[in-house]
């Protein structure tokens, strides 16, 4: 039988903590703190196969899902090193950890973890979903920005006793009012200037947005894409944020597991006779999370079961049978958002029942399970 070398990596921007544990008899080979360098990395490997009698002894590393991304696992591949990136929610810690917890020792638990087996892996997508996955986490950067600038905005004509006598904001009527409110020059220019950064980043949106746009019509995306938007409260880019935040799918035995990997699902504390249902365990990608809940809240929007016209023109040229799976979801959830809040159920929790099984609905598309 070959001799197996688990070692658990405590990775930081300008250091990697090491522990190296061999699998059949829990001993610890070596510990050591270094530069963050592949080639010391390679160096501790080659170290720790010399303690082993064993010329075919296989070795396994990993470290956990954070700040460094793929980089450090795609380096390891590249040498032939098995590696796994473990998501931190689903890792056995040890309650000295509470206690103490250093460099040392997580790099120790990490390696128990993979000797064990006690973790999942995070999936590793590919270059294109990577790419594509980056440039909608930037998009969501300026929308936050866009966001704070608008609540500056606010803020600062209230300061002054303004209040915008319309209904809807930020709309053209909107923008007219504050460009001609009657302000002293110093203030006056000030909001001038928070006008302009919020001109400069609705037009960078814009721009990003229609590349998005044309990013969706790759061969690669197009057809899932389409038959998401059939789904009302799905645009492009939830869509998309969709696709590629998951890129596969069909790595989920079903429904019920996608939802559980979005966090959606509830928590449990029970014990005995007493059973206790918690808020959403909010494990997994938390993207994906908040991109559900936002399509959510417009999908229960309207009167039950009547489609708008944007939703039939993005449902045009699709199969039959996605239009009708799509159709009968929005109105199932839709059915379902009412008689709980007819119940007096807290809306919040409602939105987040919903966008739980949206996210079923959702799996059952993207696997073609919707029959």
């Amino acid at each position: 039988m070959k001799s197996i070398i688990d070692i658990g990596m405590d990775v930081h921007k300008k250091t990697y903590s090491l522990c190296a544990i061999l699998k059949e008899t829990g001993e610890i080979l070596s510990e050591t703190k270094i530069p963050a360098d592949i080639k010391l990395v390679m160096k501790f490997v080659d170290s720790v196969k010399k303690q082993v009698n064993d010329p075919e002894v296989e070795i396994k590393t990993g470290y956990e899902a954070g700040c460094l991304g793929y980089s450090l696992y795609w380096q390891l591949k590249e040498k032939g090193i098995e590696c796994d990136i473990l998501a931190p929610s689903t890792m056995q810690r040890s309650v000295k950890n509470k206690v103490v917890k250093n460099d040392r020792r997580d790099a120790r638990n990490i390696a128990e973890n993979l000797k064990s087996g006690s973790y999942k892996a995070v999936y590793v997508p590919t270059d294109e979903d990577i790419e594509v996955k980056e440039y909608i986490r930037m998009i969501h950067d300026f929308k936050i920005e866009l966001k704070k600038v608008k609540q500056h905005i606010n803020a600062f004509i209230l300061r002054f006793g303004y209040q915008y006598p319309g209904k809807s904001r930020w709309i053209p009527s909107h923008i007219k009012w504050l460009k001609e409110l009657g302000l002293k020059d110093m203030y006056r220019e000030i909001l001038d200037e928070y006008l302009s950064q919020l001109e400069s980043l609705t037009e960078k949106i814009e721009r990003f947005q229609n590349r998005l746009e044309g990013l969706s019509q790759k061969e690669t995306y197009k057809e899932k894409i389409s038959q998401l938007r059939c789904l009302k409260g799905i645009d492009t880019m939830a869509a998309m944020t969709l696709q590629v935040e998951t890129s596969d799918f069909n790595r989920f035995p079903n429904a019920n597991a996608y939802a559980s990997y979005c966090g959606l699902t509830p928590g449990e504390d029970s014990s005995g006779e007493k059973n206790k249902r918690l808020s959403i365990t909010k494990q997994g990608n938390s993207m994906i999370r908040s991109t559900l809940v936002e399509a959510a809240q417009v999908l229960v929007r309207g009167t039950v079961g009547k489609k708008g016209k944007k939703l039939k023109s993005k449902q045009m040229g699709q199969d039959v049978k996605v239009i009708d799976y799509a159709d009968k979801a929005v109105l199932r959830l839709q059915k379902k958002y009412h008689q709980m809040i007819y119940r007096g159920v807290n809306r919040n929790i409602v939105i987040t029942a919903i966008a739980r099984e949206l996210a079923c609905f959702v799996w059952g598309i993207e696997t073609g399970h919707i029959d």
